[in-house]
């Protein structure tokens, strides 16, 4: 039997042998994968809300007993890349951690991403000693705000949001519940049977890991599974020198802006310094140089603020470098205290930190990183939580008599146009980067007392590009049969998803309301709106940017975009300077491959012109 195949087979002293075997490193780096991902489908098929049963907007990640973050799996990068600082904060609030513990923290001001994500803590022992420590954390349908919405874009302050707030607080002792915090939560979460049940799946899922680690540590030995987790940072180090070492070393800085805001008028400008050595392996993000705290709740929470830059790090890289506390070692995000991508303080809203600015965070580092010249970057990424995401609320009168809150996800932003490949049509926010489900119509009709008059994605609304742009959705839905508030807060109206090294922009997005003859009236990007019986909203979603000249793409592309409806005959002549003969109804649509020269040249004299 070969010595490797005997490693995986057999009890191993971790103190026998110099370093671990390849192929056991990597079966239990698979393993702990294994075990969130069964954290994972633990909470997707147990939650209450349709926001964790359809959406899938959880994370489930395991941390070390030091507090490194070790596997996270699928789990969304707005949710994992932080989870470290939770369990920090976990550590020293409770210096008596015990088996059978388990903590409840949604605290921005110390390390949570905002005051709707509820995160359950479970730390895990083994003789005694804390080695791991297991997440849970998933975005409520209600979290107590003063208005039926998880997103409070308007709120001056915490007072003004509304929400419960729990700073590390132990909802379990020795594997029971604290009822003082549970009926708190009861007392002021609007659908409080909904959030208990989201509540025990969050709880099972950790205590699924809990009891999956405790397996893992029984067959492999405590000193093992530290030599692993030393050795797992330690590759984890090496492969993300090795994929920076691999970059030009450059400084460079990408800008960007939010949308205008009642709060902020002229809206937010955004700026990313990024700073490679490749001689080193390491890169440097500056986030210093933006504007303070702004009166409202798009601020970012310091873990938004470093896990959304770190997602636009990973994107622009070899994809095989793993997510973890070893490969973190070779960045440094320099953060400032009182800046609207920095380190709030207390009482700052950061109610929206997981979306609005985390999203053009992503877009705009990525973005610079295509600064480096051709087959490096991505394009920007579509973006804005319009209706399409809203948070719908009302009663339920006529089939159960009770009232409902939940976040919608039917939206369809288009993903980013990268240097291989076009976007995902199913990328939904940067944030996410695909990693969320999108809502089924059937099922949210059902669930709830609203109906979808159409969904469907929108003919030119990519950003052209020599990999463009996936393109954006309309969505239309309304009430049934009583008055619903939709509350959103859209962005990408006014600054767009922009396209990198020639690539064009991804449409706008935009929110209108059809009256009951069918007129439509624009509404406000940011809004709580009451639609009444017979009344529709609309949210029209950004498409993703485009990478690279339109005039640079393979014209049998631009034909199958042509035939699948995603850009129109003369887009694809003006922009992509494409000339067909044929037609589209007959199938019989082919290239002219001459004549798409010719006027290809043509194209590109008048635009250097």
């Amino acid at each position: 039997m070969p010595e490797s195949t005997k490693a995986l087979d057999a009890p191993i002293d971790g103190d026998s042998v110099a370093a671990l075997d390849p192929a056991l490193l990597a079966v239990i780096a698979n393993r702990l994968d294994s075990v969130c991902r069964e954290m994972t489908n633990t909470l997707l098929r147990s939650g209450r809300s349709a926001v964790l049963n359809m959406a899938r907007d959880f994370s489930c990640s395991l941390v070390t007993g030091d507090n490194q973050l070790l596997a996270s799996a699928e789990g969304l990068p707005v949710h994992v890349f932080g989870s470290q600082f939770l369990t920090e904060a976990m550590c020293n609030l409770h210096p008596d951690l015990a088996e059978g513990d388990a903590f409840l923290h949604n605290d921005v001001y110390l390390g949570n991403t905002h005051s709707a994500d509820h995160t359950i803590l479970v730390p895990v022992f083994v003789d005694g000693e804390h080695l791991f420590t297991c997440c849970a954390k998933a975005h409520q349908a209600d979290c107590g705000n003063s208005l039926p919405t998880t997103y409070m874009p308007f709120a001056g302050d915490v007072y003004e949001e509304g929400a419960l707030n729990f700073p590390c607080v132990r909802i379990q002792r020795n594997f029971h519940d604290i009822e003082d915090i549970i009926r708190m939560c009861r007392r002021r979460i609007r659908v409080a049977e909904q959030w208990y049940g989201d509540y025990l799946a969050m709880l099972g899922a950790a205590r699924i890991g809990e009891r999956r680690l405790k397996e893992l540590v029984a067959r492999f030995g405590k000193p093992l599974i530290a030599r692993f987790v030393r050795e797992w940072f330690d590759y984890s180090e090496r492969r993300m020198a090795h994929a920076l070492s691999a970059l030009p070393s450059a400084s460079f800085v990408g800008v960007g802006a939010h949308d205008p805001f009642p709060a902020v008028p002229d809206g937010v400008p955004l700026k990313v310094k990024v700073t490679i050595d490749a001689a080193e392996g390491r890169v440097e993000i500056d986030l210093r140089d933006n504007i303070d705290c702004v009166p409202c709740g798009l601020n970012e929470s310091k873990t938004c603020a470093i896990n959304n830059v770190v997602t636009g790090i990973f994107n622009s890289i070899d994809p095989g470098v793993p997510h973890n506390a070893g490969s973190f070692r070779r960045i440094t995000v320099h953060l400032r205290e009182n800046c609207v991508v920095g380190i709030p303080r207390f009482p700052t809203s950061c109610s929206v930190a997981t979306t609005n600015i985390g999203d053009r965070l992503v877009n705009i580092t990525q973005a610079a990183f295509a600064q480096l010249g051709p087959g490096y970057g991505l394009a920007e990424g579509g973006l804005g939580m319009g209706p399409g995401y809203g948070v719908i609320s009302g009663g339920d009168f006529r089939r159960t008599g009770a009232p409902y809150v939940n976040q919608l996800f039917m939206g369809a932003n288009g993903g980013p146009g990268t240097p291989h490949n076009d976007g995902w049509i199913n990328y939904g926010l940067p944030v996410v980067a695909g990693l969320m489900y999108r809502d089924s119509v059937e099922i949210d009709e059902q669930k709830y007392p609203i109906v979808y008059k159409s969904v469907r994605l929108l003919t030119d609304s990519g950003g052209a590009g020599r990999f463009r742009g996936a393109p954006g959705a309309r969505v239309v839905y309304g009430p049934r049969r009583d008055t619903m508030m939709v509350a959103y807060p859209l962005d990408g109206h006014h600054y767009p998803p922009k396209g990198v090294l020639g690539g064009h922009p991804g449409q706008a997005s935009y929110a209108a309301k059809l009256d009951r003859e069918g007129s439509e009236h624009p509404l406000p990007a940011v809004s709580a709106e009451q639609i009444q019986p017979g009344e529709y909203i609309v949210g029209v979603d950004t498409g993703g940017g485009g990478y690279g000249s339109p005039l640079e793409r393979d014209p049998e592309l631009v034909r199958a975009d042509v035939l699948e409806g995603w850009v129109s005959m003369e887009k694809a002549r003006q922009t992509y300077g494409v000339v067909f003969t044929g037609r589209i109804d007959d199938e019989s649509l082919a290239v002219d491959r001459e004549a798409t020269a010719r006027w290809r040249a043509a194209l590109r004299g008048e635009r250097r012109a």
